[in-house]
């Protein structure tokens, strides 16, 4: 998928489709989201080409095994979910692949971006796209906060902890685009 395209279809989202488990713009309460950017920040790259995006309020929690309706979402377009569990305490980020979190249980405050970067609270049933180099870590949650996580297809996670070498550097400036979003599968075309 393209920049321009991704762009168009985040200014764009009347968020009317229903397939897959996610909501639409029907149900109760819609899907909303919020996009930002976010700059360097101390050691942390971010990732200033690529925005974060939160899709609250997109998936249902119901059933018996709500981690399994983030799992099947995302596989159904194109990250293969790869772990269940939580957000680490520490500033990280990845060079190594685009991560989406579907928040599938309870709730918690984020700070994303580094040191100082931008507070979020995020519940069960939210989404988080986050580009590579974007500094995340966990300020506080519920017990039963609970996680999925997924990546583009031969893209995979690293967890730095520090400023990143020249080679993590080239890696993020070069690491291809996802061919599609996790959340409502818009396939890249050639003439897209």
């Amino acid at each position: 998928m393209e920049r321009r395209v991704f762009n168009s279809i985040l200014a764009g989202m009347g968020l009317s489709l229903g397939k897959g488990g996610v909501r639409s713009a029907a149900a109760a309460t819609p899907v909303r989201t919020e996009s930002f950017l976010l700059q360097k920040n101390d050691w942390v790259p971010n990732n200033q080409k690529l925005p974060v995006v939160l899709y609250r309020n997109a998936l249902s929690i119901d059933g018996p095994d709500p981690a399994a309706n983030f799992e099947n979402l995302f596989q159904q377009n194109g990250w293969p979910p790869q772990w269940r569990n939580g957000v680490y305490s520490f500033h990280h980020y990845h060079t190594e692949g685009h991560e989406v979190l579907g928040f599938a249980g309870g709730s918690a405050h984020l700070m994303l971006g580094g040191p100082n970067g931008r507070q979020v609270k995020v519940r069960a049933g939210d989404i988080a796209l986050l580009p590579a180099g974007t500094g995340h870590m966990k300020l506080s949650s519920d017990d039963d906060f609970l996680v999925v996580g997924a990546y583009p297809p031969e893209q995979s996670f690293d967890i730095v902890r520090q400023a990143p070498t020249p080679e993590q550097l080239s890696r993020l400036t070069t690491l291809p685009f996802p061919q599609s979003d996790p959340v409502f599968g818009l396939k890249n075309t050639k003439n897209g």
